[in-house]
């Protein structure tokens, strides 16, 4: 297939799905976000089966009985803020510093797909 060819089968699909090159770009930049931030102690799907992840003992993101645990402010304010054991150890770092809220956001939305 010829080049142009392609690149007119892309645009008339972003065209037919409603998205933009902005939802695109997002879509790029959250998963970068989770594999800089996320990746390490979630792993790429979710589960937390890393070494990290099982030594933090996170849980399996892709499990409906977790996902129901959480709102999504409840899941927003754990990026912005990080987490602390009930005797005060940090479990998760803060991520206000290293992301904007609607990266944070759409890493919550990341999130709820896992579940699904």
């Amino acid at each position: 297939m010829k080049k142009g060819a392609l690149i007119g089968l892309i645009g008339l699909g972003l065209t037919l799905s409603g998205a933009t090159a902005a939802d695109y770009n997002d879509a790029a930049k959250m998963k970068a976000n989770w594999k800089t931030h996320c990746y390490s102690c979630h792993g790429s799907d979710g589960k937390g089966k890393t070494k990290a992840g099982r030594k933090a003992k996170v849980q399996d993101l892709t499990d409906s009985k977790v996902q129901a645990l959480y709102t999504d402010a409840q899941l927003l304010d754990q990026l912005k803020n990080g987490m602390k054991s009930t005797s005060g150890g940090e479990l998760m770092k803060p991520y206000s510093d290293k992301m904007s809220e609607a990266e944070m956001k759409d890493l919550v939305a990341f999130v709820r797909t896992l579940g699904k």
